[in-house]
């Protein structure tokens, strides 16, 4: 028997199991495919926010990275939480010397507001870690972060993709799930500057939205070490989160996570 696509993520652990290395993986397993991890970052974190963080050392996140990728090897890259200047490079200089697809989730907040981004780091984002990347996920805040651009309705999601693509990614996904509800949809946009690719879901009324950056990233970094194109995943993935978010539960007495097995839930028997 041979073994699954494998994929690694590069992220900080969320105690809460929501978001962070405990969504990717998974989301990975719910995708059939192999995840393994680097951990970046440790933090005290539940429904109601992020109590604490402590980022590993970068020698640390070195050799967790070289211990995987030189014995089992990768067919993608997903990064998360990247906290500091020192550790977004180190991140960088492995991800430039592996040969498979990186996605970057350029994390710059938490879903309740709390900063996991130094100020410091966001020029080593924008010059390091950003040209290194098959396909960009920043949400609206981030997009605000890097660029300086505000997406206020969904006209202006193109410019916000421009703004990103000059840092040098080949493909950005600018998610406008943030976005004031225009329509019943939830509506994010793909593109390499030239091709684009709006990606259309209906929008649920639900809350419990804890983690989806990091899902949707981990899901599209998934569908490429199975080696469907760019866009091919991304639509996989964004149907994949669509299903997570519709299925989020609470859990605590904040902000619930999305649920990542909904895909795995047996189907339903009449008279079961």
């Amino acid at each position: 028997m041979s073994a699954p696509p494998r994929v690694l993520t590069v992220a900080g652990s969320d105690s809460g199991g929501g978001a962070g290395i405990q969504a990717d993986l998974k989301t990975m397993l719910a995708l059939g495919v192999h995840g393994m991890s680097v951990l970046t970052a440790v933090t005290a974190q539940n429904s109601l926010g992020v109590q604490g963080a402590w980022e590993l050392p970068v020698e640390a996140v070195r050799a967790q990275y070289r211990s995987v990728v030189d014995d089992i090897g990768v067919q993608a890259v997903k990064t998360g939480m990247l906290s500091s200047a020192e550790l977004v490079e180190a991140v960088a200089d492995l991800i430039a010397g592996t040969d498979a697809p990186a996605v970057v989730d350029p994390v710059g907040v938490s879903k309740h507001g709390d900063p996991l981004l130094a100020a410091s780091a966001l020029d080593s984002v924008r010059t390091r870690l950003l040209p290194l990347a098959t396909v960009a996920t920043p949400n609206l805040d981030e997009v605000a972060q890097l660029t300086g651009v505000r997406v206020a309705s969904e006209g202006d999601l193109r410019r916000a993709a421009r703004a990103v693509l000059e840092f040098g990614p080949r493909w950005v996904v600018i998610k406008g799930g943030h976005l004031t509800a225009e329509s019943e949809e939830a509506v994010d946009l793909l593109t390499d500057g030239t091709r684009e690719h709006w990606l259309r879901a209906p929008r649920h009324d639900n809350r419990h939205t804890h983690g989806t950056g990091c899902t949707l990233a981990s899901a599209i970094a998934s569908e490429l070490a199975k080696g469907r194109p760019v866009p091919d995943a991304v639509t996989t993935a964004k149907r994949y989160v669509t299903g997570a978010i519709a299925s989020g539960f609470p859990l605590g007495r904040g902000i619930g996570p999305v649920h990542h097995a909904w895909n795995l839930r047996p189907p339903h028997r009449a008279g079961a």
